[in-house]
């Protein structure tokens, strides 16, 4: 796996402009800072990418949020570019957010009740149509890139993390993706659609499908796939179990256990 570790100094100036307060969460892609905006005081959240990064993210990332700016439940990017310290990283300047849904689920017991997840699932399923309003799928459905707004926000649902995202539809034609099942996994494995699973090329249904998951996640505290080890003499023992579990797992089946 390759290395992204972020080692820029607390107060260093962003752009010139937003200054790194301290590190407030992380990942493969590198990591995220609380900043401020030393002009007007506002608090911002500066995600960092190694320019060296093998596989980077961040730049395509700015620009799926462009597209979709000015979408409720959409943070606001406010600059993109090199950080302007020792130019090593990217950064991109956006709306601060709260905790993920996952980290309010844990602090919950791992539980919501029926009426949690119903008032959660209206605003979740409005950030899924915007996306795909826009033209794109989102492919990494899962609690931890649903984040609660902060101050006047703080009721309000926020869809995350587009790195993975991808037009269903051809920019210049505006016609579907053509089907494919020939496709690597993209995604999480616990929460990935069926067709994500098989090698098929992912539309707006898998999205919904993965929020499906999600619900039923919430409600029951876990999924029956949750658990499986993956074989190193069997490349395809992991997807081929979980396609077995979710086949035999139908969503009215997993409703009549919560």
């Amino acid at each position: 796996m390759e290395s992204r570790k972020v080692s820029l100094s607390a107060n260093a100036l962003i752009g010139g402009k937003w200054r790194l307060v301290r590190k407030i969460g992380g990942g493969s892609f590198g990591d995220i800072y609380l900043g401020q905006n030393m002009l007007t005081g506002d608090e911002v959240a500066i995600k960092l990418e190694p320019v060296t990064a093998r596989h980077p993210q961040l730049l395509y990332e700015s620009r799926v949020y462009r597209v979709l700016q000015n979408s409720s439940g959409v943070p606001r990017v406010y600059w993109f570019g090199p950080d302007g310290v020792s130019n090593r990283y990217k950064a991109m300047v956006m709306d601060l957010l709260g905790p993920s849904l996952e980290d309010l689920f844990t602090f919950c017991g791992r539980r919501f009740s029926a009426k949690t997840v119903l008032t959660l699932a209206e605003q979740m399923l409005w950030r899924i149509e915007c996306v795909h309003y826009r033209g794109l799928i989102h492919r990494d459905i899962k609690p931890d890139n649903f984040l609660m707004g902060i101050g006047p926000h703080c009721n309000r649902v926020f869809i995350v993390d587009f790195g993975l995202a991808k037009r269903f539809r051809d920019h210049r034609t505006k016609c579907h993706i053509p089907y494919r099942d020939d496709k690597n996994l993209t995604g999480t494995a616990r929460y990935a659609s069926i067709n994500a699973h098989a090698g098929i090329e992912q539309s707006r249904r898998d999205d919904i499908e993965s929020l499906g998951y999600v619900f039923m996640y919430f409600l029951r505290g876990h999924l029956p796939w949750q658990g499986l080890k993956f074989n190193q003499q069997s490349p395809y023992f992991l997807r081929d179990e979980t396609l077995r579990y979710q086949n035999s797992s139908s969503s009215e089946n997993l409703l009549l256990r919560v």
